[in-house]
């Protein structure tokens, strides 16, 4: 009878659906709907019917594998990294703006080409800032209401990130850097009165950044009257809300839609959403946003639990690089922000923002699995004893 039920409580553990398990369900259902979307969207491609797939499941593959590798890590073991890892992203972002090194592309230099591979530094960097924040912030838990440990020096290293993806350039990265980093600060007990001065600061320059760039100020010009500018600045976006209005509830069905016929430029990348609403309708577009509520809600519940604040914060960071990505590429999109390139995580075609998801989302199965880890007998032995 023991037996019996030992057995019975082993198989409910078992079953037992935990907010890691319910954001790995939803990453499965996202990836599975990217890859039917991408399908579709590679009717056209120069490569042939199958070119964007076969190469979004080599890149899915290589980010399985990193995500398994990540799952495995000791987080506190790979804690003690934490600098090199910064270190490392940082000349990254600086080889990629060297002429003779980093590969060109539409104006904007932000990829190293490693053989057949071609990767986008800056998304690799966003998880090193994330890594380097987490770290800084509970090394110096005690002293994060002081000005200099509080609010300069995590601030100095959230603008050397951020600048550097500036000069790709590369504003979108930058705002999601720059928004992630000062969230971060926040959570972890930094004073507000330091952190609004630093971040209408930041607003200023970017500010000034954008109307010294004539490209990125036709954009929000542009996004501001979509129908005046539809054959111009707002072309992509017009052509997006087209296919939106084309899908309506059910969708034309995959492979019938106009959109990735060369009418939606990057249809297969930044837009993507809007073949998705137009070849699967609203309720599949509502799907997703869901999906990805269900994410950042589920990785709210899971983050409470975390056993000090290196971690909470990791998590935290890996949990808004996915959700904030996610809420402003369905921004831009759906014409609710000023057009940016930035893809849809899961979703878009891109192996380097795959393989970072791959990553994030193992970072986050490792804590499922390390904070439910029941603790030393050694220990439990001698915190009886103290209790005694």
């Amino acid at each position: 009878m023991v037996s019996h039920s030992s057995a019975a409580h082993s198989h409910r553990r078992t079953l037992k659906i935990t907010p890691a398990s319910v954001i790995f369900i939803c990453v499965a259902a996202l990836l599975a709907i990217g890859l039917a979307v991408l399908f579709s969207a590679s009717s056209t491609a120069k490569g042939g019917p199958y070119a964007y797939l076969y190469k979004q499941l080599i890149f899915l593959a290589l980010s399985i594998v990193a995500g398994w590798f990540m799952s495995r890590a000791d987080l506190e073991q790979l804690r003690r990294y934490t600098w090199i890892v910064g270190a490392v992203a940082l000349i990254g972002l600086v080889l990629v703006l060297i002429p003779q090194v980093g590969v060109a592309v539409k104006g904007s230099r932000r990829w190293l080409g490693l053989g057949f591979l071609r990767l986008q530094v800056s998304e690799f960097a966003k998880l090193g800032l994330v890594f380097v924040l987490a770290h800084y912030l509970a090394l110096n838990q005690n002293r994060l209401k002081s000005l200099v440990h509080g609010a300069l020096v995590p601030s100095g290293i959230i603008g050397a990130f951020a600048l550097l993806i500036l000069l790709e350039p590369d504003l979108g990265t930058t705002v999601l850097t720059g928004v992630v980093g000062m969230l971060l600060l926040f959570l972890a007990g930094v004073s507000l009165r330091y952190l609004a001065p630093i971040n209408l600061a930041a607003l200023a320059a970017v500010t000034v950044f954008v109307l010294h760039d004539p490209v990125r100020l036709r954009r929000i010009t542009s996004f501001l009257d979509i129908d005046a500018s539809r054959d111009t600045g707002a072309y992509q976006l017009w052509q997006a809300i087209l296919a939106f209005a084309s899908g309506g509830l059910g969708g034309v069905g995959l492979g019938n839609g106009r959109q990735q016929m060369s009418f939606l430029p990057e249809a297969h990348t930044d837009f993507i959403f809007a073949i998705l609403g137009e070849e699967l309708g609203l309720l599949f577009t509502l799907l997703v946003v869901a999906l990805f509520m269900a994410i950042f809600v589920a990785g709210l519940i899971h983050v409470r639990r975390a056993p000090n604040l290196f971690q909470f914060l990791l998590v935290t960071g890996c949990l808004l690089l996915i959700c904030l990505q996610a809420v402003i590429n369905l921004g831009v999109v759906t014409g609710m922000l000023p057009t940016k390139g930035m893809s849809l995580p899961f979703i878009s075609a891109g192996g380097s923002n795959l393989l970072l998801m791959g990553l994030l989302v193992g970072i986050i199965i490792n804590t499922q699995r390390t904070w439910t880890r029941p603790k030393p007998l050694q220990h439990r032995r001698s915190m009886t004893e103290v209790a005694a």
